[in-house]
């Protein structure tokens, strides 16, 4: 059976690079002037490989979502990877005030599970894109630009013109996940291949690689639920 998957070409682009991304989807990055012949040809060598990411158990682990949550006192939501209580309260303001628990104003609550949703993106862009320059300049890299972004299947990229796109969901993990993945991205400033050099650099700047890729496999699917 032929391997299905996308081809994405830019310019800039000087290799060609395969990605299983965690939706299993496989896709091609490659040279604008790459032959899809040629394309072909490197995709069937790699077909064992894109086989056994493909049917990882741990690259999407599969497990039921947990139970819908609303917007109401006593439920949870979660911030820097701990829970915090939810209090829905009466008062004018249309703003959520964070003070060891999520304070909602009642006019905001309605059984909405989206309310949060602007307030994790303006908490990520203050918390990770800081982090974002100041590991750059740990690793002696430049980039170009860093954005907090709505990307359900990645957690992170680094495109070929340099820059860096982190998911607003990260700002729900713990903070050791998140120093893992921009280590993770901005190495590709490095190294563009996920070559066993990729990987040293990666593990000496991210010691805890291993429990962040845990954690992420085993609470991915808790992140992409709205709260």
């Amino acid at each position: 059976m032929d391997t299905a998957y996308t081809i994405k070409r830019s310019p800039k682009r000087k290799k060609l690079t395969i990605t299983v991304e965690r939706d299993r989807s496989v896709v091609v990055h490659a040279p604008e002037s790459t032959p899809e012949e040629a394309i072909r040809e490197v995709v069937e060598s790699k077909r064992q490989w894109i086989y056994e990411k493909t049917t990882h158990s741990q690259k999407y682990e599969e497990r039921p979502h947990p139970p819908g949550k609303e917007l109401v006192n006593g439920e949870s939501a979660l911030y820097l990877g701990r829970e915090y209580q939810i209090q829905v309260i009466p008062t004018d303001s249309t703003e959520i005030r964070f003070e060891q628990r999520f304070f909602i104003p009642a006019s905001l609550a309605g059984g909405q599970r989206k309310v949060l949703r602007n307030w994790y993106i303006n908490r990520a862009k203050g918390i990770i894109l800081p982090k974002i320059q100041s590991i750059a300049a740990m690793l002696g890299v430049e980039f170009a630009d860093a954005k907090i972004v709505d990307n359900r299947f990645r957690w992170g990229s680094c495109t070929v013109k340099n820059n860096v796109t982190l998911n607003w969901r990260l700002i729900k993990a713990p903070m050791f996940v998140i120093d893992y993945v921009i280590v993770h991205e901005l190495v590709h400033l490095l190294e563009a291949n996920h070559t066993s050099r990729f990987w040293n650099i990666v593990r000496t700047h991210a010691p805890t690689m291993e429990k962040a890729r845990s954690w992420l496999r085993e609470n991915g699917q808790i992140l992409e639920q709205d709260i």
